[in-house]
């Protein structure tokens, strides 16, 4: 039998490890559901008739930034400890995971999009447009991890936690809640926890039989991943969130609902 290759960590990982090790102490519950895509699919497709993209992503952040600004416990970050403390944060800053390459090795990167509870689509698209189309091993942006990866294991563990742990700058670094889209990949549905009270995970939008007002019907549809630190806020607050969170996207940009999937009236529900 052949001996394994054993080398060390690839430096570029290590902001990854740094980052799994001071978030350890996030006291994680996982909440998922299904969103109609129908909307959002419509409006993608009238603006990509004029020339305009935007990714799933970008209207996730556009609906979770006004979502966390009507939800301030959620819109929150905690530092733990013998004496816990709790920041509500006045804005709503997104954190997007970014699939990239740094030095030749692919590893995931975080962009922060601040002001989320009044920014445009169009404003958010071309932020992200500018993270997944730049190169990370030149940006600015991404100018701190290149420089934890240059450290020494021990001393940049050190310099990592001490930009990320204070709350006062939490925002700016981590964002207020965090996104990660696997929807580009044969997945449905997955959960992940992004540093932040309130993590959303999306897959991919594929046609699925739903019931719609009573009846089966064929129906573009994703799976919507919630994350909350159960230390912060408690399950009804979360499950509030996610609420809003499909209704934003279900019914985005149509001034009339559109059908719901699944639709649970107060009778059905207090049966």
């Amino acid at each position: 039998m052949n001996n394994p290759e054993i080398t060390p960590v690839a430096a570029q990982r290590r902001h990854t490890l740094f980052f799994l090790r001071e978030f350890r102490s996030i006291s994680p519950v996982f909440l998922d559901t299904e969103v109609d895509a129908r909307a959002l699919l419509a409006h993608r497709a009238s603006a990509a008739g004029a020339g305009r993209r935007y990714s799933i992503a970008s209207y996730l952040l556009q609906v979770g930034g006004r979502v966390l600004a009507a939800h301030p416990e959620a819109n929150a970050a905690m530092t733990g400890g013998l004496w816990p403390k709790v920041a509500r944060f006045p804005s709503v800053a997104g954190k997007l995971a970014l699939d990239r390459r740094v030095g030749g090795k692919r590893v995931v990167l975080a962009a922060v999009l601040p002001g989320l509870e009044n920014a445009t689509l169009d404003t958010i698209q071309d932020q992200v447009d500018h993270y997944r189309d730049g190169d990370p091993d030149t940006m600015p942006e991404f100018a701190g991890a290149r420089k934890l990866h240059s450290l020494p294991a021990l001393i940049g563990r050190v310099a990592y936690r001490k930009v990320v742990r204070p709350l006062a700058g939490r925002a700016r670094v981590l964002g207020t809640f965090s996104v990660t889209s696997l929807g580009h990949r044969p997945v449905d549905g997955f959960h992940s926890v992004g540093g932040t009270t309130i993590t959303l995970g999306v897959g991919r939008i594929a046609e699925r039989a739903v019931v719609v007002d009573g009846e089966i019907a064929v129906v573009p549809t994703f799976r919507l991943s919630l994350a909350f630190d159960h230390r912060v806020i408690d399950g009804a607050e979360a499950a509030d969130v996610l609420a809003d969170l499909v209704e934003g996207l279900a019914h985005y940009g149509n001034d009339q609902p559109v059908p719901a999937i699944g639709r649970v009236t107060e009778e059905t529900a207090a049966r």
